[in-house]
């Protein structure tokens, strides 16, 4: 993977992470003195600027081991600067975010999206290396004949027939979607323990990718491999929409060896 594609990947994170979580207002990565990918909001000046903060006080902090993540309290708000393997992760958030939610979201989500960049290997294509055969040149004599042994050829061959009554195929249904969300517990007394519930914002995208097609059921995939396939029902109320969260009862959790807080990838199943 190139650095284009893999600061892309980077810069569809920030996005993310920034529409499950409004109170982040800016977030970007660095790395020595370069901006490695920032979101939509952030402009190079002001980044630049925090980076350039952030290593005259690393400067000082060699003193003591070196400086893993630092946050800035201000009035309106809180900047953090933590690192996450070789990268500098800057968020700024509103005073009334929540900063567990917000850690949360970036040490295990960004964490994930790194590990599974890592994995992806693409072959590339070595374009110096490609060389074309090209036909050796035919003598001007032999030109004609050529010529003349193609059009009785043409003669020759019958028209082929189509048929116009061939059925047209039916339109592909598009891939479905794979989301990652939060694992957060679902218990109760009347709580089937074959249904998770997922963020009902998630739930309108699939309903407006796939019209009036029957998803009754989804795969769920954790980050150790675990899947299994249940059936699923959108969470109620405005308060979790747009949050990236999927509830799941304790026994799904057994199936998935998973725990609240960790992420798993949900994908629809489409019939």
């Amino acid at each position: 993977m190139n650095n284009e594609e893999y600061a892309f990947a980077l810069k569809n994170t920030l996005n993310e992470i920034k529409n499950i979580c409004p109170d982040l207002s800016h977030a970007f990565f660095f790395k020595d003195e370069k901006i490695i990918a920032k979101d939509e909001n952030t402009d190079e000046k002001t980044a630049n600027s925090t980076v350039t903060a952030f290593n005259a006080i690393t400067e000082r902090a060699n003193a003591i081991g070196g400086l893993e993540s630092v946050t800035f309290h201000g009035t309106n708000g809180r900047v953090n600067i933590a690192c996450i393997n070789d990268l500098y992760l800057t968020t700024v958030t509103s005073k009334e975010a929540d900063e567990k939610y917000v850690n949360t979201l970036t040490r295990v989500l960004v964490p994930t999206v790194l590990k599974l960049l890592e994995k992806i290997h693409p072959a590339s294509i070595d374009h110096d290396t490609l060389t074309t055969e090209k036909p050796e040149p035919t003598e001007d004599n032999n030109a004609d004949e050529i010529i003349e042994d193609a059009e009785v050829c043409e003669k020759e061959l019958p028209m082929e027939e189509t048929d116009a009554t061939e059925p047209e195929s039916e339109p592909l249904l598009p891939e479905p979607p794979v989301n990652q969300l939060i694992v957060e517990n679902l218990s109760g007394l009347l709580v089937p323990s074959d249904t998770v519930r997922i963020d009902s914002a998630v739930t309108a995208q699939w309903k407006d990718l796939y019209g009036d097609k029957k998803i009754g059921e989804v795969d769920v995939e954790t980050l150790n491999g675990k899947t299994t396939r249940c059936k699923f029902k959108p969470i109620k109320g405005s308060k979790h929409k747009g949050k990236g969260i999927i509830q799941i009862p304790e026994k799904i959790q057994l199936t998935l060896q998973t725990k609240k807080g960790e992420l798993a990838m949900v994908k629809p199943v489409v019939k």
